[in-house]
């Protein structure tokens, strides 16, 4: 029984609790995504796991077995949750504000650098090419678009583009003009596109699970543009302002074309159509 004095002391001197709220008013800082996930004891050790970490995602609990249950949900299907940030992540990160230590059961945090949004005004400044993923020598990229009430009253569209974990490019915003899936779609591949020319990228394997956006490009816009914009019944194309903008930004640009399904836990798509419903919640452009 000689176990239980060094126990009992800790449980005396708030170093163990027993996590149903009965042992003191301590709380339980519990990390879904940082350097370690888990449950800490302390805002110094959570704030450890997750100062410059992008995308991370932690919470204050009153008990430990709520701090348990917040870890366990939504870890990504790759498991990437506990994975080390690599130095590119971490530079990329440097610019984060201070963390603060989360309110108790408050909406879910995150690393102020990786909270994502707006579209700035100003163009992004040319990026080194090691914080871009590759195949062979071609850049990647995520796109999708999403609508919630497609085709229905007060439709809201949004789009997004995903580049990596944490990724300065990384964005979600609201589609303009009219709101529907197939022009979000369309205009998050415009919007990759847009950016990978700014960064002087010229080759590009692009991630969408849109089989209309890829067939459009690659097969239809062709025939269209020698049907005056009509399609082989002669109906106008109903997109036509869309792809013809989406033409425009792929000449000169060498793009392999990518069907991902969506929903299947891919990372890259998942996270793409994070950003877009996160753009389909701003307010109209």
């Amino acid at each position: 029984m000689r176990w239980l004095l060094p126990l009992a002391r800790g449980v005396a001197q708030g170093r163990v609790r027993c996590g149903r709220g009965c042992c003191g008013p301590g709380m339980f800082y519990a990390v879904r995504r940082g350097r370690r996930t888990g449950v800490f004891l302390s805002w110094n050790e959570c704030k450890a796991q997750v100062d410059r970490f992008p995308a991370a995602r932690f919470k204050k609990f009153a008990t430990e077995d709520a701090a348990w249950a917040f870890v366990r949900t939504s870890v990504s299907p790759e498991g990437s949750e506990g994975q080390k940030n690599t130095p590119e992540q971490e530079s990329q990160a440097k610019a984060s504000k201070r963390l603060r230590e989360p309110a108790e059961e408050d909406e879910e945090s995150t690393e102020p650098s990786a909270k994502l949004g707006r579209q700035s005004s100003e163009p992004a400044p040319l990026l080194s090419k090691d914080t871009f993923s590759y195949m062979g020598d071609s850049v990647i990229v995520y796109t999708d678009g999403c609508c919630s009430s497609n085709g229905r009253r007060r439709p809201r569209a949004g789009i997004g583009v995903y580049w990596g974990p944490g990724h300065p490019l990384n964005v979600g915003v609201r589609l303009p003009g009219r709101q529907t899936n197939q022009r979000a779609e369309i205009h998050a591949a415009c919007k990759a596109l847009e950016q990978a020319k700014a960064q002087n990228i010229s080759k590009l394997v692009l991630y969408t699970d849109s089989m209309f956006t890829i067939n459009g490009i690659t097969s239809w816009v062709g025939g269209w543009k020698k049907n005056g914009w009509r399609t082989s019944a002669g109906k106008d194309v109903i997109n036509k302002e869309d792809f013809v903008e989406l033409d425009r930004l792929a000449q000169g640009m060498d793009i392999q074309w990518m069907h991902v399904p969506g929903h299947s836990g891919f990372v890259g798509n998942e996270e793409a159509d994070r950003l877009a419903r996160e753009g389909a919640r701003q307010s109209e452009v």
